[in-house]
């Protein structure tokens, strides 16, 4: 087995239940963790016997331009449509974090953390 790791993927989205973030939006950050078999791809050297991360920051990407009222909704949304593309991943570990959350204090961030298998 190995890990893949894509770290600090930012967006500009749109989540969360105030009114407000719906309309002027936020800064994210999602770091992303999938458990993979590595063996065959560290010998061929050959792109068709890996998981291709293009693909994983793509899901991510669009996942989190749709809008959602919680992290939690988004973060299972990417979770589920990444099992569903790539057959390969056996574990997913994924934080969503907002930046500067209107939380009425200083806060850097806001983050969840959901961890997930294939069934």
């Amino acid at each position: 087995m190995g890990t893949i790791k894509l770290k600090n993927i930012r967006t500009f989205s749109y989540h969360g239940c105030l009114v407000e973030e719906s309309k002027i939006g936020s800064d994210y950050r999602v770091d992303l963790e999938v458990k993979t078999d590595l063996r065959k791809s560290s010998s061929s050297d050959d792109l068709k016997d890996t998981v291709d991360y293009v693909l994983l920051n793509k899901i991510v990407v669009e996942e989190m331009s749709i809008r959602s009222n919680l992290l939690e909704h988004v973060a299972h949304r990417i979770n589920t449509r990444i099992f569903k593309e790539v057959p390969e991943i056996s574990r997913i570990i994924l934080e969503v974090s907002k930046l500067n959350p209107p939380i009425g204090g200083d806060v850097e961030a806001v983050t969840i953390e959901m961890e997930e298998y294939r069934n």
